[in-house]
């Protein structure tokens, strides 16, 4: 079973006291991108692996059907959760500029 990789979260965490490790602008930003790329990664990896294991039972190979669907489904719910990450950053984003200065 594929985990979540959750190495960059506890940087956003508001658990972590502020004050015992200074982060640079520069390195969080570094560390917020390294985190996203390697979550699409991930989603990108899980449709692969959806794809694969598809095309095999297409191909009448020995994969179990409760296992093709088991992954199609982990593929389809990372994606929707990713898309829904996407529009509330839009969201937030379109909030901030009309912010009046």
């Amino acid at each position: 079973m594929q985990q979540i990789n959750t190495a960059g979260l506890n940087l956003l965490s508001p658990s972590v006291p502020q004050n015992s490790t200074k982060i640079s602008p520069y390195n969080a930003q570094q560390n917020f991108a390294a985190m996203l790329k390697d979550s699409i990664n991930e989603v990108n990896a899980a449709q692969i692996e959806s794809d694969k294991m598809t095309t095999r039972m297409i191909n009448g190979e020995d994969v179990e059907l409760h296992d093709v669907m088991i992954a199609s489904q982990k593929a389809s719910v990372s994606l929707n959760l990713t898309m829904e990450m996407r529009n509330k950053a839009v969201e937030a984003y379109q909030e901030i500029m009309r912010m009046p200065v």
